[in-house]
């Protein structure tokens, strides 16, 4: 028996496709006719899930956004200590987000161009997320002990503004270099971050390691 697909199956199909041709079209020659041929759907089908082309391209960053959250939240609740789960976290925010576009080096401007109104609402929401994390390691680290600062969502959001720069949607891939490169750029606010939060300052920062 063929097994039926569900709705979120078939929206998951959806963002599957516009992430393939976002690499191989980029954003503004793309059509819906394209993600439907892609899907091997009906292009009234897509309209069932999104209301337009730039619907969809929002949701897939919604997408990679909360496939990030997943890995920042499994990293905050491991048992390593406070520092070198902010410091991992914070190379994960960069590098995840960098591996997920890495295909788009030349569309990624012109995905910035069209969509930047929708980017930027959602983009406060994102960080408002990830800072939450971020700000419940920081509380876990000063009751321990670790850390000594004030406010911790202040602090998480502090830490979010010192690694944005780096990031693939602040800065084009060809901009940010190799991903050794970001993820050393990334590695060293990290570690010059934490000097400042940690209560007995280390000799060297222990690197955890990012694959």
């Amino acid at each position: 028996m063929p097994t039926i697909a569900t709705r979120e199956d078939v929206r998951d199909g959806i963002l599957d496709a516009t992430e393939r041709l976002l690499a191989r079209y980029g954003y503004r020659k793309m059509t819906v006719e394209d993600i439907a041929r892609e899907v091997g759907v009906g292009k009234g089908t897509i309209y069932l899930h999104f209301t337009s082309k730039e619907e969809v391209v929002l949701s897939h960053v919604d997408r990679i956004v909360e496939r990030l959250k997943e890995r920042l939240n499994a990293i905050a609740l491991s048992n390593a200590t406070a520092a070198i789960r902010l410091r991992l976290m914070l190379l994960t925010r960069v590098l995840f987000r960098f591996d997920s576009v890495q295909n788009y080096t030349q569309s990624l401007d012109d995905l910035l161009a069209a969509l930047r109104p929708g980017l930027l609402a959602r983009r406060a929401r994102y960080y408002d997320e990830e800072a939450q994390i971020l700000a419940d390691v920081l509380n876990q680290g000063r009751d321990s002990g670790e850390f000594e600062f004030g406010d911790a969502l202040a602090t998480a959001y502090a830490l979010l503004h010192a690694t944005n720069a780096l990031l693939p949607y602040s800065l084009s891939t060809l901009e940010l270099g190799e991903r050794e490169e970001v993820k050393e750029k990334t590695a060293a606010v990290a570690d010059l971050i934490l000097h400042g939060l940690l209560r007995t300052k280390p000799n060297a920062a222990t690197d955890p390691g990012v694959t």
